[in-house]
């Protein structure tokens, strides 16, 4: 490739980079203005590790024929089990052991060492070169020490020394944007993953400031395990964590899954807020979790049983009213969360299902804006004064029927798809 085609596409990949374009998009991009420009590509793969609480990384492809392999791939751990084996196997792990950054590969020959590229030479591919693009330690995250590739032909003749001139120049530049496009990833999933998926939105648009902050009427879930303390004390400390992880997922699954928002996780405890235009939507997203939170405690107490491991319940206490959303800390440590009377209201709702011996309550405010089915299937529980909360209240719970009788269970679980 001459040196003005080849300027063109690293302004290309610059200002595609700049602008965000996902790393799939980028690939075949780049794969194919180089063969327009007579570099004859017939496959390119690119892979970074990341920074996931599931994945290890991701990788990108590009094909000159159509496969039934996504364009984009996810891969777990690669230090245990097959996975290790073929990690251990490849080309890369060779070139990280060896310290090279480059190595091309005569794909008729001498490949069996290396599992991808004998794949490679199966399928028709004639010459192949890896790199292991290397960064530095303040551009390292994590695992992200790197970026890998490899480029492929079909040409018998493979690639020339031109031709290997031009991927020395690109691949780099590419890497780069590549690498923009993975920090930007990552981001966003520690948002996600760290302060939930509406508030992660809302930082990364720019709402860092402390005290900017917005009132909100919005439907409150507080959940806890019955007895978590009793039980944390009275199993190894290696499953203390196993126990608190199965019954937050559980809780998380159900809330995520009704479109709610969790807002915080203490100790055993979940705060979560539904909102809505409507709020009596909201109310009923919310009275949906609960079910399918039940159902996930059933079938997790099921495994668990099995497995002769502990098993709990757990209280839920559901709340309407006005909140601050937004900012609250101080100038270098701030939480992005809700707060006034109404979030302590719900967790003391919560912990009063120990006192009625009942698995969920609900305020008389969020009872009062269900529509008049919704509300035929609750019951109360009494009045109320909470601890802390200056007037007493009545509080109501799902009608033991709904439990006790499979026409009144179908008609509920009807209600909460409706």
């Amino acid at each position: 490739m001459d040196l003005a085609p080849r300027l063109s596409l690293m302004n290309w990949l610059v200002s595609q980079g700049l602008t965000g374009l996902p790393e799939n998009d980028l690939i075949r991009g780049f794969c194919e203005r180089c063969r327009a420009e007579g570099l004859s590509l017939s496959r390119g793969m690119v892979f970074i590790d990341t920074l996931h609480p599931i994945f290890e990384g991701r990788g990108f492809r590009w094909n000159d024929a159509e496969t039934n392999e996504s364009d984009v791939f996810e891969y777990g751990s690669t230090s245990e089990g097959e996975a290790a084996e073929a990690w251990r196997s490849s080309i890369f792990y060779h070139m990280l052991e060896n310290g090279h950054e480059e190595m091309p590969v005569d794909l008729a020959n001498g490949v069996a060492n290396f599992k991808f590229m004998s794949d490679l030479a199966e399928k028709g591919h004639k010459h192949a070169v890896a790199y292991v693009h290397r960064f530095g330690e303040a551009g390292t995250m994590g695992q992200m020490d790197c970026v890998y590739s490899y480029w492929v032909t079909r040409r018998d003749e493979g690639f020339g020394a031109q031709e290997m001139a031009t991927l020395r120049d690109l691949v780099p530049v590419l890497g780069l944007a590549i690498k923009t496009a993975a920090q930007a990833d990552i981001a966003k999933t520690l948002g996600r993953v760290y302060l939930g998926r509406d508030a992660a939105e809302q930082v990364l648009r720019g709402r860092i400031a402390r005290g900017v902050t917005e009132r909100i009427n919005t439907v409150l879930w507080f959940s806890d395990l019955r007895g978590s303390t009793a039980i944390s004390e009275s199993i190894d400390p290696g499953e203390i964590i196993p126990f608190l992880n199965d019954y937050a997922q559980a809780s998380i699954d159900a809330i995520h899954d009704a479109g709610g928002e969790v807002l915080k996780l203490i100790g055993d405890g979940v705060l979560a807020m539904f909102t809505h235009e409507n709020l009596a939507a909201a109310k009923r997203a919310a009275l949906r979790a609960e079910h399918r939170f039940r159902r996930n405690m059933k079938a997790l107490t099921a495994r668990r049983v099995a497995e002769s491991r502990p098993v709990t319940t757990a209280h839920v206490g559901l709340h309407v009213g006005e909140v601050f959303y937004g900012n609250i800390g101080s100038d270098d440590r701030l939480d992005f969360t809700v707060v006034g009377p109404a979030v302590n209201e719900v967790s003391r709702i919560a912990s009063m299902c120990r006192s009625v011996d009942r698995e969920l309550l609900m305020s008389s405010a969020f009872r009062s804006g269900l529509d008049a089915a919704g509300r035929n299937y609750l019951v109360s529980t009494g009045r109320f004064a909470l601890r802390g909360i200056g007037r007493a209240q009545d509080l109501y719970t799902l009608d033991p029927d709904i439990a006790a009788d499979e026409v009144v269970a179908g008609k509920y679980e009807r209600y909460l798809a409706s």
